[in-house]
């Protein structure tokens, strides 16, 4: 073989390997590209994953009333089985929160186990009565009876009505904003079964309004005009004897603005509560 035959292979051999190597250095970009492009895509599905599977903790379908406003929106013995005879109760701490919508100072700790109240709240639409649930949440009715007795209520406005998913009307608060209270708080009166899980509330079960905090009970409560499911935090502490008529008619002409969202607003029939009055059996 001549010297121009050798330099002619040995031209062609380097050309070869040249190649060669660009194809394998083709094969090793296009399965790197691969691995990167699935592990890309597995960790974009693991997010996706995340997010629409992972839990979202929470809330119930329906929440009731805060003492600034019923948290899932706004129930009786009358409201189920939320409330226990508590017969042993003897003391009731009020932890003061000021500050209070109207100064009256504090109930006293110890109530009275043996007393038979009814109430009769008179507003610019009629009476209602309401037979309150002593010796199942006596702390919550010595509140309200010694509220009551201090004109606490009187001359108010009920600032919130629901007619949609929940069926309350609330009360109880005299600066009329949702956010007032009497300058103390007190603990939830509700036994039995788990605290979140949901009861029906039936009409005209009357029961307190609290916040998301704990034992922050006020002043504010709310009366159910309508079979209402909730969670069962809310203290039923009463129920409607007469007068259930008064809260259906007033609920039928709607919500003035819907503060709160559809059917959730101050009533477009304004509620003044005139007086709050206790009678002992």
């Amino acid at each position: 073989m001549g010297k121009q035959d050798r330099q002619r292979r040995l031209a062609r051999e380097r050309y070869e390997r040249q190649i060669q190597r660009r194809a394998a250095r083709s094969r090793r970009a296009r399965q790197w590209t691969v691995v990167s492009a699935a592990g890309i895509a597995v960790i974009v599905l693991a997010v996706i994953g995340y997010f629409v599977f992972a839990p979202t903790g929470g809330t119930p379908a329906a929440a009731p009333p805060h003492s600034a406003t019923p948290s899932a929106k706004p129930g009786s013995q009358a409201p189920g089985a939320t409330v226990e005879p508590a017969a042993s109760v003897s003391h009731c701490g009020y932890i003061a929160a000021p500050p209070a919508a109207r100064e009256v100072g504090t109930p006293p700790a110890t109530p009275d186990v043996t007393a038979e109240y009814e109430a009769t709240i008179r507003t610019n639409h009629g009476n209602i009565v309401i037979k309150l649930a002593d010796g199942k949440a006596m702390c919550t009715v010595n509140s309200f009876v010694y509220l009551a007795g201090k004109d606490y209520f009187s001359d108010t406005k009920c600032h919130r009505l629901t007619t949609s998913g929940i069926y309350v009307l609330q009360c109880g608060d005299p600066s009329g904003t949702g956010s007032g209270g009497p300058g103390y708080r007190f603990a939830n009166e509700v036994v039995g079964d788990s605290a979140t899980a949901s009861a029906d509330f039936p009409a005209g079960t009357v029961a307190m309004a609290h916040s998301s905090q704990a034992s922050s009970n006020g002043s504010q409560f709310f009366l159910v005009y309508k079979t209402t499911t909730l969670p069962r935090d809310y203290t039923p502490f009463g129920t409607i004897t007469s007068g259930l008529g008064v809260i259906q008619r007033v609920a039928k002409a709607g919500v003035a603005s819907a503060a709160g969202g559809p059917g959730d607003g101050p009533p477009k029939e304004s509620v003044i509560i005139e007086s709050v009055s206790i009678k002992r059996a």
